[in-house]
């Protein structure tokens, strides 16, 4: 809380904390070992269904599945707009980018993700 100088709100302070521990913690387990999302349909997506805790359906698991092959930033930039509900002027504020370069990277991921299901219709 020492380093927290008011520029913006708390939340925002610390919701880039927690991205940028989580894109460091990615960029040393990439280092050390690759994630590999198997496409005819034994990845993520089975795994998810198995798990007991997954409440989830199929839809769910292989919209997980499509988002964790996404490049990071666009994973990212998914996420915190998607699931978090922000606004792409919080997302800019976090992210230290432009909101435009925010929203091509959104419409992209969300491109991806429209045609990795496409391909398992």
């Amino acid at each position: 809380m020492d380093t927290f100088r008011n520029d913006s709100k708390l939340s925002t302070w610390l919701y880039r904390i927690a991205i940028n521990e989580s894109l460091d913690f990615m960029r040393r387990r990439k280092s050390s070992t690759s994630v590999s999302v198997d496409v005819e349909g034994t990845g993520i997506a089975n795994m998810l269904l198995a798990d007991n805790y997954f409440d989830g359906d199929e839809t769910a698991a292989m919209l997980q599945e499509a988002i964790a092959i996404l490049p990071d930033v666009q994973r990212t930039v998914f996420n915190m707009r998607y699931f978090d509900d922000m606004k792409y002027s919080e997302i800019s504020e976090i992210l230290k980018t432009s909101e435009g370069a925010l929203k091509a990277s959104y419409h992209i991921a969300v491109k991806k993700i429209s045609d990795y299901f496409k391909l398992r219709d």
